[in-house]
């Protein structure tokens, strides 16, 4: 039997007048792994610091067991700024020590990439003072990390993670022996890692068996039997469910409850985004031409990010960006961005940017408003309507509801809100006037899963053309149709497995590549093919891309056929033979285009 690790019983806490968790009763035991989900503001951080007794509850008690060992990842550290690297990680623990441990070596090389700790100054003797937020977050968690704990509280691990770094620390979380608890808006993560969920709301606690996915399973169930939640909530519930449902096998663990009563909540919900109708509107809307970059150069000062880069942002194209950090993923947004604004083109190459582009940047950094305007005013100052297409229109109340700023809130003075509650703002705006392209950077970040929620939907109906970067995998895969990889060697691929090949790819590359191929590879096209030889390359791939989609849509439609025939065994064979072909057909296009990637 488990033994029980941490006890909350009636346990309330309150800041001025409101009450943020009110008598709630939790246990931890041995072994489990518990993700905490809900909105910014809404006592998440709270729960774990009372958890944990970094804060005292107002009532009632937190008891632990008696020779328990607790390991707290805080939003913020306590790293000493005039330590180095190495006297906090490693503490006193000589070289020979720690270089001879396995964990403690698969720890840097997850969260700094390799021993030497690259990226920093002085590696291991780098003083910790001048460094950034992210790279001390990373600091204290491998910190953390190399110590044995019976219990790990993590408040935001992944924050400045890349999808390498995240997909490492799930590997890492889910084979260690230690009971976890984590507060996180990555659902992918969730879903990787957890095996119960606790979802804390309006002072309450909820718990769920399994991951993110299972979670979304049973809420949109109980929400269903209890009609506890608005209708807006229940239909945007529903609509991720069907997505999650509809998705790869391997997305989700198996549900612990009725999954029939899951199968009853989707019956009759149509697919997230109808892409087809989509891409005509997206054609009405864009023409033919959006962004075609024709043997570009994207330079970042001296250093040549990407080399011969021709590629086409068509109307409609929803493209997902991961790469490993400073490749240029922000560098070629803002390429695109200089372009349409008509600023600057690229160092060698040519931009051109169609006529009817009405481009968006959601850019990392939140811009700043004037503090005294309310939140409501900071919209309506963009448009007081916005239009989505097919009849659908919002006004900026409405909007604002959607994403969170209740009627009351909207009266909030700009200079009051917090970091995430701009970072909202920011997006808002920018929603409100209209675009038709939109450039993503990190858009989830600071952002709540409801919220993110919010934003899918809106931008399931929205017919434009889309690029994120993000090393949120679940929203990435979510929003986007294709994913292109940015591997440091001045190339954009195409990777039609996602980001499990992106990963698949990157291993390869640590695995066999040498520290200066990546330059070395940069430098191959210019060598190797003409300009005349990319651009009909670039065609070619384009072309392909149009007939890999098409192959898709076909693919999709069979599957619908042979659910609708199950019981007439002559259509199934016929439709399964369809099937073997298009599928034979589709991994010869494939292996085309990555000739044609490679070259």
């Amino acid at each position: 039997m488990a033994v029980n690790l941490v006890n909350l019983e009636a346990v309330s806490k309150s800041y001025g007048t409101r009450a943020l968790l009110d008598r709630v009763s939790l246990g931890v035991s041995e072994g489990e792994r518990i993700g905490v989900v809900g909105r910014n503001g809404d006592g998440k951080t709270t729960l774990v610091r009372l958890l944990s007794r970094a804060e005292e509850p107002d009532g009632g008690r937190v008891t632990h067991a008696g020779s328990l060992r607790l390991g707290l990842l805080a939003q913020g550290d306590a790293l000493d700024p005039a330590a180095t690297v190495r006297q906090e990680v490693m503490g006193d623990l000589a070289d020979h020590e720690w270089a001879g441990n396995a964990k403690i070596r698969d720890v840097l090389t997850g969260l700094f990439g390799g021993l030497e700790m690259p990226g920093f100054p002085d590696g291991l003797e780098t003083v910790i003072a001048p460094l950034s937020g992210g790279e001390r977050r990373r600091i204290a968690l491998a910190k953390l990390l190399i110590e044995d704990h019976d219990l790990l509280v993590l408040d935001e691990p992944t924050n400045h993670l890349d999808v390498e770094g995240i997909a490492w620390l799930a590997r890492h979380l889910a084979a260690r022996r230690a009971a976890l608890v984590v507060v996180t808006h990555d659902r992918w993560f969730l879903d990787a890692v957890c095996t119960r969920m606790w979802d804390v709301q309006a002072g309450a606690v909820h718990e769920y068996e399994g991951g993110y996915s299972d979670y979304v399973f049973a809420r949109a169930e109980r929400e269903r039997i209890a009609q506890s939640e608005e209708a807006k909530r229940q239909n945007l519930m529903r609509k991720e469910l069907a997505w999650l449902r509809r998705g790869a096998p391997a997305r989700t663990s198996k549900p612990r409850f009725r999954i029939e009563a899951a199968n009853a909540l989707i019956e009759g919900e149509p697919p997230a985004r109808d892409t087809v109708e989509l891409l005509k509107f997206a054609n009405s809307r864009l023409g033919k031409t959006v962004f075609d970059l024709e043997d570009v150069t994207v330079q970042a000062g001296p250093k040549t990010l990407f080399a011969h880069l021709t590629w086409q942002l068509g109307p409609g194209d929803r493209f997902g960006l991961v790469g490993v950090n400073g490749a240029g993923k922000t560098s070629l947004l803002r390429t695109l961005q200089e372009a349409a604004d008509d600023e600057k083109q690229p160092a060698a190459g040519t931009v051109v940017v169609g006529k009817t582009v009405r481009l968006a940047y959601l850019s990392q950094e939140v811009a700043e408003l004037d503090p005294t305007w309310r939140v409501l005013e900071a919209v309506e100052r963009v448009k007081q309507r916005v239009d989505l297409g097919k009849g659908r229109e919002l006004t900026a109340s409405q909007l604002c509801e959607k994403f969170g700023f209740t009627k009351e809130k909207q009266w909030t003075p700009v200079g009051d809100l917090s970091g995430g509650e701009r970072r909202r703002l920011q997006l808002l705006r920018l929603l409100m006037g209209e675009p038709n392209v939109l450039l993503m950077d990190e858009p989830t970040n600071d952002l709540d899963i409801e919220t993110l929620t919010a934003l899918e939907d809106l931008l399931d109906g929205w017919p434009g053309s889309l690029v994120v970067v993000s090393h949120d995998r679940y929203f990435v895969e979510r929003t986007t149709d294709k994913v292109l990889a940015v591997l440091g060697d001045g190339r954009l691929r195409m990777l039609p497995g996602g980001i499990d090949e992106y990963l698949r790819r990157r291993e390869q590359l640590a695995a066999a590549a040498p520290a200066s191929a990546p330059a070395a590879t940069a430098e191959k096209p210019a060598k190797t093919r003409s300009a005349a030889d990319r651009r009909a390359a670039g065609k070619e791939l384009s072309r392909i891309e149009r007939q890999l989609d098409k192959l898709s849509t076909r693919e999709a439609k069979l599957h619908d056929d042979m659910a609708a025939h199950a019981t007439d065994f002559a259509k199934v064979a016929e439709l399964d033979a369809a099937l073997r072909e298009l599928t034979v057909e589709k991994d010869e296009l494939e292996m085309r285009w990555l000739e044609l990637a490679e070259d």
